[in-house]
């Protein structure tokens, strides 16, 4: 397993800053913040960015993230034009993966209590339809796209059942899944759902714990160092070991109070606790 840091848990600093901290702490990847490259490049080069990870030794894992892919109406062509420019930064820098984020669940109109539900098919569709066009955006790349749930009460998809039918249904070679350990966590799935997940379809998976408080009191910013919350980090690794996950792993936390450490400090903290929760389970790099 590739280990990697990532971009939102020193969301206050800049890429240079995140790529060499990364390597300095003794990590392999990075997966990186997509308004931190937006930043960077509006005065540097792609050749620029890929030198810089070439000589940190720092592999980019993923580039995260298009938030809120669909139910976007006319706004979906600025989905479409992100997706593709992404995809260019990717392929430049050899970057194999780009998250995608579902959108919050539209409000129905209802004439009854049952019209309060928004139907799960009109969902599937919808995710289908926008991830195959996005699929046929990043395949001339060569670029996956990993579509993450979200715990989130608001959010339309917040499974990795859920996701995995998605996946299913949308049919693309190209198209799989991120999977949040603390989105898991809030988003109601059940443990054995990972067990009927084809694990060449997760894509990333993100390590974090989460403080002890109500699912639905459950936010970014509450979540904490592997090993430090409620989350059952451990059978969680132990199903994705079982199911032959052995792919790439960021720690992605989102705490403000993570934002003011040493980024070196909060880097070897973070990598340390990880290692103590996923070695057990995997050789990790």
């Amino acid at each position: 397993m590739l280990l990697a840091f990532h971009g939102a848990t020193t969301l206050k600093c800049d890429l240079p800053t995140d790529i060499i901290v990364s390597a300095r702490a003794g990590y392999a990847g990075l997966e990186l913040w997509a308004a931190k490259i937006d930043s960077y490049l509006a005065d540097h080069t792609l050749e620029d960015l890929r030198s810089l990870l070439a000589r940190n030794h720092v592999e980019p894992i993923a580039i995260n993230s298009i938030e809120f892919i669909g139910f976007r109406g006319p706004a979906f062509n600025q989905i479409r034009e992100r997706c593709q420019g992404l995809c260019e930064i990717a392929e430049a820098i050899d970057c194999p993966t780009l998250v995608v984020v579902p959108s919050p669940t539209p409000q129905a109109t209802a004439n009854s209590v049952l019209d309060l539900f928004f139907p799960w098919d009109r969902v599937v569709e919808e995710y289908v339809t926008v991830l195959r066009d996005l699929a046929a955006i990043a395949q001339p790349y060569g670029v996956r796209l990993a579509l993450e749930f979200l715990g989130f009460a608001w959010s339309s998809i917040r499974t990795p059942r859920a996701t995995y039918e998605i996946i299913q249904k949308t049919d693309r070679a190209n198209v799989g899944m991120n999977f949040d350990a603390c989105h898991f966590f809030g988003g109601g799935g059940e443990y054995d759902e990972i067990d009927r997940l084809d694990p060449s379809r997760i894509y990333t998976f993100h390590i974090n714990d989460m403080e002890d408080v109500p699912k639905e009191a459950m936010t970014d910013s509450r979540r904490l160092l592997p090993g430090q919350g409620i989350i059952p980090l451990d059978n969680i690794c132990r199903r994705l070991k079982r199911i032959g996950y052995d792919g790439a792993c960021a720690i992605e936390l989102f705490r403000q109070e993570y934002w003011a450490w040493d980024p070196y400090d909060l880097a070897v903290q973070a990598r340390k606790a990880s290692l103590e929760i996923l070695s057990p389970h995997f050789t990790v790099r």
